[in-house]
């Protein structure tokens, strides 16, 4: 009897098993036959966590654009190669002699290894742009330096002069979340445009301010005013190392002062002009001024042998991929690529960062045919993963339980918190989901965990491109196949 018992109970969870499963690919199926996706490349992938086990997709080794969705890809790796306590270390060095006077006959630099928080005045925790300067004057004072007869030298040379994507869009790189990663940035490398608005539609408002000062930046200035509420619409086009800049689009009319941010097309040039000023500011006078490392070495000068006076550390890497994943920071994830590149290949670019990544997870047993990386943050419309990958990723991210708890308290939470804030309220995928989300041009992306009505946790991947009506209408959608893995 109790043999007759186990054998019915055991068919009975099977069954319920099963009809979770057969639920879930229901749902999938319905999803993929909407008449929006008929012209669109549609990756769908849902494993369990635990097992790797495939429990629902459609054509899960279709190659397809992720979008942000790929940052869960480059946060991973930091953490598990670079490691969860690592920091980005800023060092204030000299070189030559401090005389009996307080004369540096040399010059003051500051050497970055690639931290994106530098100044920043976004990420918690870290010092303002002011803030960080007056450390810096203060530990040159301390020194005994009263006066540089050489250069203040914004040393970026920890990583290569490709800063940005290979393949990234002219509409992208002039706007803050198109800021490239040097190895040396400051403020996040953006600096806000300020308009003065007008109150007539059609016309330009005036540029009242660029903050901080960069004054060899050039504005060709293209914007007109919208109606009211009708938000940012404006865009900066421009290219890193070049100081002309197109702004175009609309912002609303108004009475006040309305902003958009852009990116840097020199930020090492910006932290060493910063530095000097605050050191002018002080008393404490380079007779050279500021430079970059890379101006320099065109010009043939060398270092004498330096000497560290202060040493300033970036939160930790946890902590910068919080905020990385959450708020879907590009810069983060393209130094971080970089800085896995430094570690493993002692070459800070991309392509070292990226030929990490890639030897990394397939060693860890990840297929990675069909994946075709261009950068680390999904902002190149050129990178290409498929669902199945990034399911699986996920799937390896949970067997590791201390990289799974930062990665999974990184990923924004249904209807709480990130890109997913406003979605899912009131459903069983509240508070309860989480993914990270993807958006480009005709690209649409989730990727993260959900529980099933049994508490298995499922990883998942839903890849969209090249649909038909809006990107609203189309995350709907989404929505609701994500609410399906909770349901079932």
């Amino acid at each position: 009897m109790n043999r007759l018992c186990l054998v019915i109970f055991f068919l009975a969870f099977g069954l319920t098993r099963l009809s979770a499963q057969s639920g879930l690919q229901r749902a999938v199926d319905l999803f993929a036959k909407d008449p929006s996706l008929t012209h669109a490349t549609v990756s769908v992938c849902m494993l369990d966590a635990q097992t790797g086990q495939m429990l629902a997709s459609f054509r899960p080794k279709q190659s397809a654009a992720p979008a942000s969705s790929l940052k869960v890809l480059t946060t991973s790796t930091a953490i598990a190669i670079l490691g969860a306590d690592y920091s980005f270390r800023t060092e204030l060095q000299y070189d030559g002699e401090i005389d009996a006077e307080g004369v540096l006959r040399g010059n003051v630099y500051l050497r970055g290894s690639g931290d994106p928080t530098l100044g920043s005045p976004q990420m918690e925790g870290v010092p303002s742009l002011e803030a960080l300067m007056e450390r810096f004057c203060l530990a040159l004072q301390q020194r005994g330096i009263r006066r540089i007869t050489g250069h203040v030298v914004a040393d970026a040379s920890c990583f290569n002069t490709e800063v940005s994507g290979a393949s990234w869009q002219w509409i992208d790189m002039g706007n803050y979340y198109g800021a490239g990663a040097w190895g040396l940035n400051i403020h996040e490398n953006l600096y806000y445009l300020r308009f003065r608005q007008t109150d007539q539609v059609g016309e330009t408002p005036d540029i009242a301010l660029v903050e901080p000062d960069i004054p060899e930046l050039v504005f060709n200035n293209e914007v007109s005013s919208a109606p009211a509420g009708t938000g940012d619409n404006a865009y900066i086009y421009g290219a890193p190392y070049a100081n002309d800049r197109y702004v175009r689009g609309t912002i609303p009319v108004g009475r006040g002062t309305f902003s958009i941010k852009g990116s840097m097309p020199d930020p090492p040039l910006v932290a060493a002009r910063y530095l000097d000023q605050q050191l002018r500011e002080v008393g404490i006078i380079s007779e050279k001024g500021p430079i970059t490392q890379l101006e320099l070495t065109r010009k043939g000068i060398k270092s004498g042998t330096r000497r560290a006076i202060y040493t300033h550390l970036s939160p930790s890497l946890a902590e910068i991929v919080q905020r990385t994943n959450l708020q879907s920071v590009n810069l983060y994830c393209e130094a971080m690529l970089r800085a896995i590149g430094l570690s493993r290949k002692q070459q800070g670019s991309p392509d070292a960062g990226l030929e990490v990544v890639r030897d990394y997870w397939r060693n860890k047993g990840l297929d990675m045919d069909g994946v075709f990386l261009e950068d680390g943050s999904g902002l190149s419309p050129h990178n290409a993963v498929n669902a199945h990958f990034l399911a699986a990723l996920m799937s390896k991210v949970y067997q590791d339980k201390p990289l799974y708890e930062i990665i999974n308290s990184s990923l924004p939470l249904a209807g709480k918190s990130g890109g997913l804030k406003n979605m899912f309220n009131g459903t069983a995928a509240e508070g309860r989901l989480r993914a990270k989300t993807g958006t480009l041009n005709r690209v649409r992306s989730f990727t993260g965990y959900a529980p099933d009505r049994n508490g298995r946790l499922i990883s998942f991947s839903i890849l969209v491109n090249n649909y038909t009506g809006s990107g609203n209408a189309i995350r709907e959608k989404m929505e609701k196949l994500m609410r399906a893995i909770c349901d079932n």
